[in-house]
């Protein structure tokens, strides 16, 4: 089904929506990373902080690689530990960056009750989520949302807090095709990343077919959401889960099927893998659904090009 991606695959563009290449797992390879996927034909990157402590982290990095759009926010993995003065600092990012997108976990944006084994206050995430909603609508700017069973909760807080000027991108999607005509009203976008590939596929074909064509990205978020496919040859990132200082592994990120004892960790590149799934599973040829979405994700992040308000 999938093909494992190469330089073969660079007859195509792909703009990855969503990814965390400052990641502290991977950070200290970001560069090499980056160059990889840019060889297999990946044009542009979302890299989208998650809290205070790595914003710095994503400015620098789209200042040092032309193909990073630099997103901030608060994800809601880490509203807990946000300063007070976290809402002055995001404001003060986003304008010193001018062309960057309001991120995911802030605002990455998100919902999330499921809080990846933390014990974080839901009505807590709300307040931090709208108030970030309300930033992006004052700053005309996209949001990317994480939302980990709150689907319901995530449609009635953007029915109420609505329009938006310039979108919202639903990352990692995997809610119910019933869901997905209500949300693009809203002016939504859904993007998919390898986590598509643990959805039973004939409930994934049937979301996947309801989601208008002007409206699907493709993602890796990486260094999560590893695609989870036979017989498929992935371009992994081994790390050695038992060294403390993960940050330092030298590895050689070009070199597909990385095999490690310990953790592999999502490649940028392997967004060819998800291109080919979806594909298929939509019943479209590969270079129609890459220019498709890439075009989708330069209309939403407005990169390059004027904003489309919605």
């Amino acid at each position: 089904m999938a093909k494992a991606p190469g330089r073969a695959a660079s007859a195509v563009r792909l703009f990855d929506a969503h990814c965390h290449l400052q990641d502290p797992r991977i950070s200290a390879v970001a560069p090499s990373l980056i160059r990889a996927a840019t060889d297999s034909g990946v044009a542009r990157f979302a890299v989208n902080g998650t809290s205070e402590k790595d914003w710095h982290l994503v400015k620098q990095m789209g200042q040092e690689h032309p193909a990073v759009v630099p997103c901030f926010g608060l994800h809601p993995w880490w509203v807990p530990e946000r300063s007070p003065d976290w809402m002055d600092s995001l404001r003060q990012f986003l304008s010193e960056t001018p062309e960057a997108a309001v991120g995911e976990s802030v605002m990455q944006i998100g919902l999330d009750k499921g809080s990846h084994g933390k014990t974080i206050d839901f009505g807590e995430q709300v307040e931090v989520f709208q108030r970030q909603l309300e930033l992006a609508k004052e700053l005309e700017k996209p949001v990317s949302v994480h939302c980990v069973r709150a689907f319901g909760d995530l449609l009635e807080i953007l029915k109420r807090t609505g329009p938006f000027p310039s979108g919202v991108l639903l990352h990692s999607y995997l809610g119910s095709a019933e869901m997905v005509l209500g949300l693009a009203n809203l002016g939504c976008y859904f993007s998919l990343s390898g986590f598509l590939t643990g959805m039973k596929s004939t409930k994934a074909k049937k979301m996947l077919k309801a989601i208008p064509l002007d409206r699907i990205l493709l993602e890796t978020d990486a260094p999560d959401a590893l695609p989870k496919l036979d017989n498929v040859s992935l371009v992994t990132v081994p790390v050695d889960t038992s060294d403390a200082d993960t940050e330092k592994c030298d590895i050689d990120s070009t070199s597909p099927a990385i095999s490690s004892s310990n953790e592999s960790l999502n490649h940028p590149s392997n967004i060819h893998i998800v291109l080919s799934y979806v594909a298929s599973l939509l019943e479209m040829p590969e270079a129609e659904l890459a220019e498709l979405s890439y075009k989708n994700a330069s209309k939403l992040f407005s990169y390059p090009g004027s904003k489309v308000h919605l």
